[in-house]
C-alpha cells in the first residue's frame, strides 16, 4: 500500500455540516436565499477566525486543520489554501442516508478548483444492514477512492454505524449498550467489507469509543495487510464537552490514533449566541479557538 496512509497529528476543527446547519441552527427550510446563504457562510467565517485565534494563540498550525464546505465556505477554503493551512472538504451531499456524489460525476473538477489536503465523505454504513445499499455506495466510494488515489490526493473517511432496528432490539433499546457492546465490532466489520470492495482512506473518522482495547482492535482493522500508515481520529458526534474528552483520552496514545476531527463540540453554543445576538463576534470566535485549542490540550496530555 505505498503512499498510503498519513503521518503526524491531525486536529481538524469541522464546520462543512449544511442541510443540518441550514435546518437546525438556523431553522431555515428549503434552499436557503441568498440573504440566508450569507449570513451563514458569515457564521461559518467567525468559526473560522476562532481557529485563527488559536493559531495566533499558539496552536500547532502543522497539525491544525480545517473541515469546510464549498456552499457556504468556499471562500474559507480558498483562505486556508492561500494561508498553506491543512484544508479537508466534503464530496458527499448533505443530509443524506446513502452516500451520493454532491457534484455528480463533477466531483473531480471540484476538488481540482480548491486542491484540499483532504477530500472528505459522510458514509452511514452498517455491515448487517441492507445488502443492496451498502453495494450501492461502496461502487460509488470505489469510484473516488481511486480517482483520488491516482491523482496522489488524500482521502478522509467519515464512517457513522447507524443501529440496525434489530441490533438495537437485542440490547433492549438501549443505545448506550448498542454503542459500548455493539457498534466497536460493527465499525470492524464495515471497515473490513469497505476494505475489501476497494476502498482505501488514508485516514478513518471514527466514532469515540469508550474503550482502550476497542480502539486498537479499530486501528488493527484499520492497518490489515500493509495498510501500516493508515491513520484514524476521533470525531465528536456533536456530544457535550465530558463525553468529547473521554473519548479523547481513551484513543490517545493508541498507535495509529493521530487526533481528532471534531465540530459542533467546538462551535455550537458560541456560534447560536453569537447569532442570536448574545456573544459578540469577536467573544463567539475567541471562545471557539478557546475550545478547539482545549480538545487538543487534552488529547495531547493524556498521549503524554
Amino acid at each position: 500500500m505505498l503512499g498510503l496512509g498519513y503521518d503526524g497529528d491531525l486536529f481538524i476543527l469541522a464546520f462543512d455540516h449544511r442541510g443540518s446547519f441550514v435546518k437546525k441552527f438556523f431553522g431555515i427550510e428549503g434552499t436557503p436565499s441568498p440573504e440566508d446563504a450569507l449570513r451563514i457562510a458569515d457564521a461559518k467565517t467567525v468559526i473560522y477566525e476562532g481557529f485563527q485565534g488559536a493559531l495566533e494563540g499558539g496552536v500547532d498550525r502543522v497539525s491544525a486543520g480545517i473541515l469546510v464546505d464549498e456552499q457556504f465556505g468556499g471562500e474559507i477554503a480558498k483562505r486556508a489554501a492561500a494561508e498553506h493551512l491543512t484544508l479537508a472538504m466534503p464530496v458527499e451531499k448533505s443530509g443524506q442516508d446513502e452516500f451520493d456524489f454532491e457534484y455528480g460525476d463533477d466531483f473531480g473538477t471540484h476538488i481540482q478548483h480548491f486542491e484540499p489536503t483532504f477530500s472528505k465523505v459522510l458514509v452511514r454504513f452498517n455491515p448487517e444492514g441492507d445488502g443492496t445499499l451498502n453495494a450501492r455506495q461502496a461502487g460509488r466510494l470505489k469510484q473516488l477512492s481511486e480517482w483520488l488515489h491516482h491523482e496522489d490526493r488524500k482521502f478522509l473517511f467519515e464512517l457513522l454505524v447507524p443501529a440496525e432496528p434489530q441490533q438495537l432490539a437485542s440490547v433492549g433499546g438501549d443505545v448506550a449498550r448498542f454503542d459500548t457492546e455493539l457498534r466497536p465490532h460493527l465499525m470492524r466489520l464495515a471497515i473490513s467489507q469497505l476494505q475489501e470492495s476497494g476502498i482505501e482512506p488514508d485516514v478513518w473518522k471514527i466514532e469515540g469509543l469508550d474503550r482502550r482495547e476497542d480502539c486498537e482492535a479499530v486501528v488493527e482493522q484499520c492497518r490489515v495487510a500493509g495498510r501500516d500508515r493508515v491513520a484514524c481520529v476521533v470525531l465528536g458526534r456533536g456530544a457535550d464537552t465530558a463525553a468529547v474528552d473521554q473519548w479523547l483520552q481513551t484513543a490517545s496514545g493508541v498507535p495509529g490514533y493521530q487526533g481528532f476531527a471534531i465540530g459542533r463540540s467546538i462551535w455550537w453554543n458560541p456560534l447560536k449566541a453569537f447569532v442570536d445576538g448574545t456573544l459578540d463576534r469577536g467573544a463567539a470566535a475567541r471562545e471557539i479557538g478557546a475550545n478547539y485549542a482545549r480538545f487538543i490540550q487534552v488529547y495531547r496530555a493524556q498521549a503524554s
